[in-house]
């Protein structure tokens, strides 16, 4: 089997350096390129010491490269962590090379800049004009878990905070189990704010504390809604609280709402067992799920409770594993057709 090219575009973020990890374990893919306009030639191990055995010679590549690269490749797998607002002009930018060449890259963005089905949608939540609107048709933003086929050629994925309140919610809507009105909290870790050092993941302020911000406003929402209307054809309106946690990874949600019918707590983990039976990475417990138990992995631990007619699902996922490179991995390994859990069945360490 040959291995396919794999290039990572925007490489010095922690979402690329997760990427970098997985490709590096990936059976089938192997790194081709990442690129850095900020830091072309130097060195990956100097941004990823981590990282420095598996790519000892590796550094980083300029636009222009990664566009021949791309271009000299029949086939590529194109994962872009480039920040929001700059990821649809490089994939622009990109695809334009390759259409020219006559290679065909398959694209999972990692940013927000194809979450949307339109411009305007993109605009109403970011305050700036989409920099490839013609090319938001030629994505699906969607997970894994709930979209079984997919009808374009390349995949936005959603964020961190939306992967773990969808996968705890789409189930209940789905089911018409609960009255579409969800109450959400959810705590992430520091990582989930980004490499660049802000007030919010300073470790003196973050550390022993927990504190939540964006209430009730938060940008995940208007995306969450769009995904669970597509996965399950439910509006649903989606109150959400995030919190800042003093860990570096993970995400913690609990997600409540109304019973639309009678349930009892054995009932609702047989219903998420049910919907998520052919999803190899989730997986659903009777006992509450731990953030130590699904970081650094691409798995989601679910449970649930019922009581007083209001119904609780809680979820735990890694937010750069599970939230976002291995999601993202996920996704490729189906584009490629190679099995769903290629390269990510390494379980949490457990004492991170």
């Amino acid at each position: 089997m040959s291995a396919i090219p794999a290039v990572v575009l925007g490489g010095t973020g922690y979402v690329a350096g997760e990427l970098l990890r997985l490709i590096a374990a990936h059976p089938r893919f192997e790194l081709a390129a990442v690129m850095s306009d900020s830091q072309p030639g130097e060195p990956l191990a100097a941004a990823f010491p981590h990282l420095g055995g598996a790519y000892p010679d590796e550094r980083f590549k300029s636009q222009a490269q990664t566009q021949e690269i791309v271009s000299a490749a029949r086939v590529s797998a194109v994962f872009s962590a480039a920040p929001h607002g700059a990821s649809a002009a490089l994939i622009d930018a990109l695809l334009r090379t390759a259409e020219r060449a006559g290679t065909q890259p398959r694209i999972v963005d990692i940013s927000a800049d194809f979450r949307y089905a339109t411009p305007e949608a993109y605009a109403a939540v970011y305050r700036q004009p989409h920099a490839a609107p013609a090319r938001l048709a030629q994505f699906s933003c969607a997970l894994p878990e709930h979209l079984r086929e997919l009808p374009t050629a390349h995949v936005g994925h959603p964020g961190c905070f939306a992967t773990a309140i969808l996968l705890a919610s789409v189930p209940l809507l789905a089911a018409r189990l609960v009255a579409p009105t969800l109450f959400v909290s959810g705590v992430t870790g520091s990582t989930g704010s980004g490499r660049r050092p802000v007030e919010g993941t300073h470790h003196p302020l973050r550390h022993a504390d927990l504190y939540s911000y964006g209430a009730l406003r938060h940008r995940h929402v208007p995306e969450v809604t769009a995904c669970a209307r597509a996965a399950c054809g439910v509006d649903a309106h989606f109150a959400f609280v995030p919190h800042s946690g003093p860990f570096a990874r993970g995400i913690h949600v609990t997600v409540q709402a109304q019973l639309a019918r009678a349930l009892d707590s054995a009932g609702l983990l047989a219903a998420l067992r049910e919907f998520y039976a052919r999803a190899p990475f989730v997986r659903v417990e009777s006992q509450a799920p731990r953030i130590k138990d699904v970081a650094s992995s691409n798995y989601a631990h679910l449970s649930g409770a019922v009581a007083g007619g209001t119904v609780a699902v809680l979820c735990a996922i890694d937010n750069l594993n599970k939230g976002a490179a291995g999601g993202a991995v996920q996704w490729m390994n189906r584009m490629f057709d190679l099995p769903e859990t290629t390269g990510l069945t390494a379980p949490a360490p457990g004492w991170t």
